[in-house]
């Protein structure tokens, strides 16, 4: 195996939205991110922080849409998503079901693990679940 790069976390999530206020409002009041200073950019948009992780929201007319689907219909669990570790998922559960946000649940009998997934406004997937420590693979 080659030398890892010298990665020392993740910085930011980038998320294109098509509704500034609303992917504000979803990613400050339903998960808790606080908005930070931003540079002057020539277009508009919000970064935010918290969890040790920024969130770059990017005004755009390109971002992915929920095309008036019913949310349920449309939540996946296998497709791109930014995954969150959180201490309580029942939490989690209760704060969703304040905003009326739509999630299915996943199970993972192989570890017990109980998943939540969810969309942000602009219909980018996210998971929230409490994983269980790394297991390496025995070589």
């Amino acid at each position: 195996m080659s030398k890892p790069l010298p990665i020392q976390a993740i910085h930011h999530i980038s998320r294109a939205t098509r509704n500034l206020a609303a992917s504000l409002d979803f990613y400050r009041d339903v998960l808790g991110f606080r908005p930070i200073w931003r540079p002057n950019f020539s277009f508009a948009g919000a970064w935010l922080f918290n969890y040790g992780l920024q969130i770059h929201l990017i005004a755009t007319e390109q971002s992915s849409d929920p095309n008036g689907e019913d949310a349920n219909e449309k939540i996946e669990t296998r497709v791109d998503h930014v995954a969150f570790h959180v201490s309580d998922l029942d939490e989690v559960e209760r704060r969703l079901k304040d905003h009326g946000i739509a999630y299915r649940t996943n199970h993972v009998a192989d570890t017990g693990l109980m998943q939540l997934f969810f969309l942000d406004p602009d219909g980018n997937h996210i998971e929230a679940a409490t994983f269980p420590p790394v297991r390496e693979l025995n070589e």
